[in-house]
């Protein structure tokens, strides 16, 4: 777990009156976003700072979109595609956050944070989270069997057919308008907490 950075004097008094910093987080399917996120915000909790975790998963449209195996022709629902999103909906909450003037940081963490461009011109850093392929699935399989009750077949009849297609078409491509790529393969501290200090940075000097 990385070290948390507790606030000294300067710091207290700097935060004040700061507009709040927006970072968006992406990448694949399990290639450690939701790890990232909690131990950012675990960082930056021996601080003063406000954070709110905003999840794209919490957008997707009901009912959703579906999709075509390009292969073995199933129909399934469609969690990795830009229509699957409500994005009129996820910008509205991020507006309320920035007027409520509540928060110090917003993160917002999905797959498809760095594909839409009215979402990346709010992001003050782009992040994406790259892991291979054969890690991701390995770790989707894992979870989504331990916490989603689905079978083996479930869970690799549906990344085969679609997860990795989509993937290929959205995802990754958006790595290319990050500022940051992360090693989601490699645990390491040191990432971490060099966010946290480009945060409380950039902060620092901020004002409403």
């Amino acid at each position: 777990m990385a070290r948390k950075i507790p606030p000294n004097k300067e710091q207290l008094v700097s935060y004040e009156n700061r507009k709040p910093i927006i970072i968006g987080i992406a990448g694949g399917s399990a290639c450690g976003k939701n790890r990232i996120v909690t131990a950012l915000s675990e960082t930056l909790s021996g601080s003063i700072l406000k954070i709110k975790i905003v999840c794209m998963d919490a957008y997707f449209k009901k009912p959703l979109p579906k999709c075509i195996a390009p292969f073995s022709g199933r129909e399934y629902d469609d969690y990795n595609h830009p229509e699957s999103v409500d994005i009129k909906g996820l910008l509205a909450d991020i507006k309320l956050f920035l007027e409520s003037k509540e928060f110090d940081v917003i993160i917002i963490e999905g797959l498809l944070v760095l594909q839409d461009n009215d979402l990346r011109k709010l992001l003050d850093l782009k992040v994406f989270v790259d892991a291979d392929a054969d890690e991701r699935i390995v770790r989707r399989l894992r979870r989504n069997m331990r916490k989603r009750g689905l079978s083996f077949d479930e869970i690799a009849d549906y990344y085969l057919d679609s997860v990795r297609f989509r993937h290929q078409e959205f995802v990754q491509l958006s790595k290319w308008y990050a500022d940051i790529i992360m090693n989601g393969s490699q645990w390491s501290n040191t990432a971490i907490e060099l966010l946290a200090n480009w945060i409380k940075f950039r902060l620092k000097d901020r004002k409403r």
